[in-house]
């Protein structure tokens, strides 16, 4: 029987596969190199989850040390020198631009002189007083103005006018005082001496001394100057005027009675026409009253500015809302300038609205209503007639405008700053913004020394202008002040892109205004 040769069968295959893996599986198990971790000593397994502990902590946030721990050494040094820098910056800013306030009465004495005050003479130059005897009272007045403006002694700019100036007519000068011409005027009036003779000559018991001269002013132009500078050194003048006249006058009567007995008479029923002699009837042309206006003309239009300044940080989180695509394109740039200019705009509109209630609220006069309109009249200070607006039902109005522009004029060169300086800075900038404004515009730049000039061209300095030619009727510069703010407005509206551009600029290129 023949044999046939094959290829075996597919379980002999089978079996014999694995045997083989069996065979390979038991070396593996007899080499203690393969061995498992599981089979491993259990002090190796300690060690290798202790090391692998420890690079879970050095992940997580460090240890914190003590402030003199060596490997804050660096540290310390840069926290050190930037300290100093800030506070000798700090220092030199408080120096330098506090200095500005402070400075703005440095040495007022010697510009006292720039506070003008007319001595006018009519004493026996208007008829019926013309060509009588001698004039006393007036000559007395006008020498002692110019000796007082001839002495070393600081004192307020006294200049002695003619009459003929004024057309021979007191009210004239009155005028001039309502136009600005002067601080105040003191007015000798025709009949000041033609009075005296007849009171001491014929016993004029009705002869009261307050007719012989004037003092004309307006407190409410300025109340500060007039109740800190002026006044204080015309009743001083007045004062010494009044000494002057009565020595010459009763030195001149008692010479006249020592051979006149009936003059000695008549002058005894009327002491008055001896002592004082003469007085000086005060007119105060426009009233600073009521006394709630002074934040309206002072103090208050600091937070004018203030409010200005902080809506920049209330706004601009709104703005960029254009910008962060969430669920939205972003919004071209010079389309977001326009938007955030006039948002801004209308912001200031609706701001200045509510800060001009306030004055409405507290009862400041807005409606007109006071009896006396004339310009060289003093007006009524009853609580029912308050202050004597400009314009009546339309001073509100008026008002309102002139405190719009301004937060416009103040308010966009904060934008500006803002945006060109960036954080801390602009809280310097409003320090220096508010003290370079209410330096010019709460104190007269008459008498601030020369430096301070450039408050001419400040926005609040025109604020405060217009406010007290509103609300007292005064004097009307509007279109001065109006102008001042405008050209503000439009000088800030021009740069207002160029700032919004920069500032993108530093948003890009990640530059730092302080320290990082």
């Amino acid at each position: 029987m023949k044999l046939r040769r094959g290829r075996p069968d597919a379980a002999t295959g089978q079996a014999s596969d694995d045997e083989a893996r069996l065979s390979e599986q038991t070396k593996r198990n007899s080499d203690p190199n393969t061995q498992s971790d599981k089979d491993q000593d259990p002090d190796a397994q300690g060690q290798q989850h202790g090391e692998h502990k420890d690079e879970e902590q050095q992940s997580g946030p460090p240890e914190a040390v003590g402030f003199w721990d060596p490997r804050l050494k660096h540290v310390r040094l840069e926290a050190m020198t930037k300290w100093t820098i800030t506070t000798a910056f700090l220092m030199a800013f408080i120096l330098g631009v506090l200095s500005i306030y402070w400075g703005a009465l440095f040495r007022v004495e010697k510009n006292l002189g720039n506070l003008v005050v007319y001595v006018v003479d009519f004493d026996g130059l208007v008829a019926p007083y013309t060509g009588g005897r001698a004039p006393v009272v007036g000559p007395a007045i006008t020498g002692l103005a110019r000796a007082m403006v001839a002495s070393a002694t600081p004192n307020l700019g006294y200049s002695v006018l003619p009459a003929s100036d004024f057309g021979d007519d007191p009210i004239q000068v009155r005028q001039a005082v309502f136009d600005f011409k002067a601080w105040a005027a003191i007015i000798v009036n025709p009949n000041a001496t033609a009075m005296l003779y007849s009171a001491v000559e014929n016993g004029n018991t009705s002869y009261d001394p307050l007719g012989a001269c004037q003092l004309v002013y307006i407190d409410s132009r300025d109340d500060t100057n007039w109740y800190d500078f002026i006044a204080p050194l015309i009743n001083a003048f007045m004062t010494e005027a009044t000494t002057t006249v009565g020595k010459t006058w009763t030195g001149q009567i008692m010479q006249a009675a020592a051979t006149n007995a009936t003059l000695v008479r008549n002058a005894a029923r009327v002491p008055q026409a001896l002592s004082p002699a003469i007085g000086f009837s005060q007119y105060n042309l426009r009233p600073f009253y009521p006394y709630q206006v002074i934040p309206s003309v002072s103090i208050g239009l600091i937070y004018l500015i203030i409010i200005s300044f902080f809506s920049f940080a209330f706004y601009l989180p709104i703005h960029f809302k254009y910008l962060k695509p969430e669920g939205h394109p972003p919004l071209k740039f010079h389309h977001l300038i326009v938007w955030r200019w006039c948002a801004t705009i209308l912001a200031y509109f609706m701001l200045s609205l509510a800060y001009s209630f306030i004055s409405l609220a507290f009862q400041v006069n807005f409606a007109g209503g006071n009896p006396v309109t004339s310009e060289t009249q003093p007006t009524s200070t009853t609580l029912s007639n308050a202050n004597p607006d400009a314009y009546g039902h339309g001073t509100f109005p008026v008002y309102w405008m002139l405190n719009f522009l301004g937060m416009i004029a103040l308010g966009l060169a904060c934008e500006n700053v803002a945006m060109i300086v960036g954080q801390p800075w602009t809280g310097l900038w409003l320090i220096f913004w508010v003290i370079t404004n209410v330096s010019t515009a709460f104190y007269d730049i008459e008498i601030e020394p020369a430096f301070y000039a450039w408050g001419y061209a400040w926005p609040l300095h025109y604020v405060v202008e217009g406010s007290r030619s509103v609300l007292f009727g005064l004097h009307s510069r509007l279109g001065l002040d109006f102008g001042v703010l405008i050209a503000w407005a439009a000088v800030n509206s021009v740069l207002f892109p160029l700032a919004c551009y920069f500032m993108r600029w530093k948003s890009k290129h990640h530059v730092h205004e302080y320290y990082k």
